[in-house]
C-alpha cells in the first residue's frame, strides 16, 4: 500500500484523536461522570497518547477551540446569578473564604513540596470550573498534562462518595435544570463575532489566554446584560468538550511515569486538603446559622450540582441553597480563575512554557 502523504497523515491523526476524545466522553456520560465529555475525552486521549498512539490537534483549531469554550461558560450564566449574592449572606461569605483559602494553601502546597510551578499549582487548585481552567491551561499556562490529571482525580474523588451514599439513600432521580431554548444560527453567529473580536483585543492587550477570556468575557456581559438568555445548543457545547478534551489529552504524547505519578500524588493530597478546609468551613457556618450540617456541607461543596443535589433531595434539604451556593462558586471562580492567571504570569513568566 502507498504510504501516507504528510496530509493525510494528519488528517488521520487528528480525526483518530477526536473520535478517541468522543468516545472516552461518551463513556464517562454513560458512567455518569461529571464534566463527563470532558474529562472523559481528555482521560482517554491522555490513555491513548501514553500508549503512543498518534494523538495530535493542530494548531489551527485551538482559537476555534478557545472561542467555543469562552462562548460556553459566558453562555451558562444564569441571568440572575448576581441578585443571589443577597441571600444566605454568612454561608456566602464563608464561600467566599473557602475559595480563597483552598487555592492559596493548596497551590503553596503543590509549589512546594511537589515543586510544580506557580502556573500549573494555582490552576491545579482551583475547585470547579474545569472546562476554563483546561482552556486556560491549553493556552501555555502551567502543564496542560499536570494539571488535569490533578483535577481529573480531583473529581473522581468526590464523585465516588455520592454514588455510595445513592446505595444506602432513597434516591431515584435528581432533576437537573434543562435549557428549553437554544441560540438561533443568527444568534451564534453574531455572538461569535463579538467574543472573537474581543478575544483579539484581549490577544493585543497581551492578556493572559486571551482569546478564551476575551471570548467568555464578551458572553458574560451580554448574558448579564439581557441581549440574550438562550442557552448554547447542546451539540455545540459537547463539541467543545470533545475538542477542548482531544487538544488537553494530545499535550501526554511523551510524558514520563515520573510526571505522572508526581501529579496524581499531588492531586490526591489537593484533594484531601480541599475536603477538609470544606468540612472546616461547614461546621464553623453551622456554629451560625439554623442549618443542617449536611446541607452546609453540600452548598460549599465543590463536587457537581447534580451529585450534591441528589443527596440533598435523598436528606430533605434545601436544594434551592445547594444550587444558588454552586451557582456563586462558579461564578466567583469565573473571575477568580483569569485574575490568578493573569497574577501568576506577571510573577513568573518563565514558569509558564512547562507544556512546551
Amino acid at each position: 500500500m502507498p504510504a501516507f502523504s504528510v496530509s493525510s497523515r494528519t488528517i488521520f491523526c487528528v480525526l483518530l484523536t477526536l473520535a478517541v476524545s468522543a468516545a472516552g466522553g461518551g463513556i464517562a456520560m454513560l458512567l455518569g461522570l461529571p464534566a463527563g465529555w470532558l474529562m472523559g475525552g481528555a482521560l482517554a486521549v491522555t490513555i491513548a497518547a501514553m500508549a503512543g498512539a498518534p494523538m495530535m490537534l493542530p494548531d489551527g483549531l485551538r482559537n476555534v477551540v478557545f472561542v467555543l469554550i469562552g462562548m460556553s461558560m459566558g453562555a451558562s450564566v444564569a441571568p440572575d446569578s448576581l441578585q443571589l449574592l443577597g441571600s444566605w449572606p454568612i454561608s456566602l461569605a464563608a464561600l467566599a473564604i473557602e475559595l480563597v483559602i483552598i487555592v492559596a494553601t493548596t497551590g503553596w502546597m503543590l509549589t512546594k513540596v511537589f515543586k510544580l510551578d506557580p502556573g500549573t499549582a494555582y490552576l491545579s487548585s482551583f475547585p470547579g470550573h474545569l472546562s476554563f481552567v483546561m482552556g486556560i491551561a491549553a493556552t501555555g499556562i502551567g502543564n496542560a498534562r499536570q494539571i488535569v490529571i490533578i483535577q481529573v482525580i480531583r473529581i473522581l474523588m468526590l464523585t465516588i462518595a455520592v454514588p455510595i451514599g445513592a446505595v444506602f439513600l432513597p434516591i431515584d432521580h435528581f432533576a437537573t435544570q434543562t435549557a428549553s431554548e437554544f441560540l438561533s444560527p443568527l444568534q451564534l453567529t453574531l455572538l461569535a463575532a463579538v467574543c472573537v473580536a474581543a478575544g483579539l483585543i484581549f490577544m493585543r492587550l497581551k492578556v493572559p489566554a486571551g482569546m478564551v477570556l476575551g471570548a467568555m468575557a464578551a458572553a458574560t456581559a451580554a448574558k448579564l446584560g439581557g441581549l440574550y438568555t438562550e442557552a448554547m445548543p447542546t451539540p455545540l457545547v459537547v463539541a467543545t468538550f470533545v475538542l477542548t478534551g482531544a487538544l488537553i489529552g494530545s499535550r501526554f504524547v511523551g510524558i514520563t511515569r515520573t510526571e505522572f505519578m508526581a501529579a496524581a500524588k499531588g492531586g490526591l493530597i489537593a484533594t484531601a486538603m480541599t475536603v477538609s478546609i470544606v468540612t472546616v468551613m461547614a461546621l464553623g457556618v453551622a456554629q451560625l446559622v439554623d442549618m443542617p450540617f449536611g446541607q452546609i456541607w453540600l452548598g460549599l461543596s465543590p463536587g457537581a450540582l447534580e451529585g450534591m443535589g441528589a443527596l440533598g433531595i435523598a436528606l430533605g434539604y434545601d436544594t434551592a441553597f445547594i444550587a444558588a451556593h454552586h451557582v456563586i462558586r462558579l461564578l466567583l471562580l469565573s473571575f477568580a480563575i483569569p485574575a490568578v492567571a493573569i497574577m501568576v504570569r506577571r510573577i513568573g513568566p518563565q514558569a509558564q512554557d512547562g507544556h512546551n
